[in-house]
């Protein structure tokens, strides 16, 4: 049976991935993982989910020796679904080195074993903090990348650029790019979403754990050249992320890609200001949300969100789920944790 590999399986995105991919594929699945943003409790989420099994790794990618000896092993590897990164702008802008040793070498490590062991499909989980502040609003694929405003962003800039090289340098090999805008919610069964083991820094979160503490929520930054002077995203949910690397493995693996590197924007296409992201919350989950605002917050981008008609015409994608779903399936996932399921 052929085999897809899942760095970062056991995360955010990563787990519900795997669930699409059990779901939705014959595929064998494996996942790597080290947890320092996530726990092994996810695999257990993903197995009552979907009745399915798989297998697991735990090692960190940044260790080429370890990489080698666990791989090695593993028969019949057809693909790569790289998830494994920090993700965290605040974090990124405080300790800039630690975002570019932990993402760039665990990339360098995982393309040097595809290379050897002639492992030719790879999607790339980027970000859509690639385009920084862009005047050009929807982006599309084409559109200008922009000095990153955190290295965060900038190690998304760079990983594109290596697996455009090294895509030229290997003429078999074949990658996705997909730039993420703002994933949001959980699994609509609210059994599994997002699970920081750090003080989160993404919105959705902060809002869920903001309602069930009672406490003050900040909004950073309300001054800003937008509709309502809030930084304005394209938000969307975390399993029409998933479902869409479903569809862009099947599109390298069954080379129906037009180009050796193929570059795809996910985002529903609208944007969405923090205040209006918040009042959806408030009239799904029926909780009224103490907020202040507070200043600007570095590395934060003002206004970006999608022209997703690449992914919609080439992946035969398109978003299912509506700003409302985010937030009810995040506050679902949320109440699940506080009662302990």
């Amino acid at each position: 049976m052929q085999t897809i590999v899942v760095t970062g399986g056991a995360g955010y995105i990563g787990s519900h991935t795997i669930i699409e991919l059990l779901n939705q594929t014959d595929f064998n699945v494996l996942s790597i993982d080290n947890f320092s943003n996530s726990t092994p409790n996810a695999y257990g989420r993903i197995k009552a989910i979907t009745n399915r099994s798989f297998e697991t790794l735990a090692f960190d990618l940044c260790d080429a020796e370890a990489l080698e000896k666990n791989l090695s092993a593993v028969k019949n590897i057809v693909g790569f679904i790289h998830f494994a990164a920090f993700k965290s702008v605040p974090q990124s802008v405080v300790d800039p080195m630690l975002y570019y040793d932990n993402n760039l070498n665990s990339l360098v490590n995982l393309l040097r074993f595809a290379q050897k062991n002639k492992i030719d499909n790879f999607i790339f989980s980027s970000s859509c903090s690639v385009y920084g502040n862009s005047k050009e609003l929807p982006v599309t694929e084409q559109t200008p990348l922009k000095k990153a405003e955190s290295a965060y962003g900038h190690t998304k800039q760079v990983g594109e650029e290596m697996i455009a090289f090294f895509c030229k340098a290997y003429p078999d090999f074949k990658a996705v790019l997909l730039r993420y805008f703002n994933p949001v919610g959980a699994h609509m069964s609210g059994k599994i979403g997002e699970y920081p083991l750090h003080k989160p820094s993404n919105l959705v979160p902060i809002i869920t754990q903001t309602a069930v503490n009672r406490n003050s929520l900040t909004v950073f930054g309300s001054n800003y050249n937008t509709r309502d002077g809030y930084c304005i995203r394209d938000y969307i949910h975390v399993s029409d992320i998933a479902n869409a690397h479903i569809k862009a493995l099947y599109y390298i693996i069954n080379n129906k890609n037009k180009n050796k590197v193929s570059l795809f924007n996910l985002g529903t296409g609208n944007g969405v200001s923090v205040l209006e992201a918040i009042h959806s919350f408030e009239k799904v989950s029926g909780k009224k949300l103490n907020y202040i605002e507070g200043p600007r917050r570095d590395g934060d981008v003002i206004a970006v969100y999608a022209d997703n008609t690449l992914a919609k015409t080439e992946l035969n994608w398109s978003p299912q789920f509506s700003l409302d779903d985010m937030m009810l399936s995040a506050w679902k996932w949320q109440q699940n944790l506080e009662e302990g399921n």
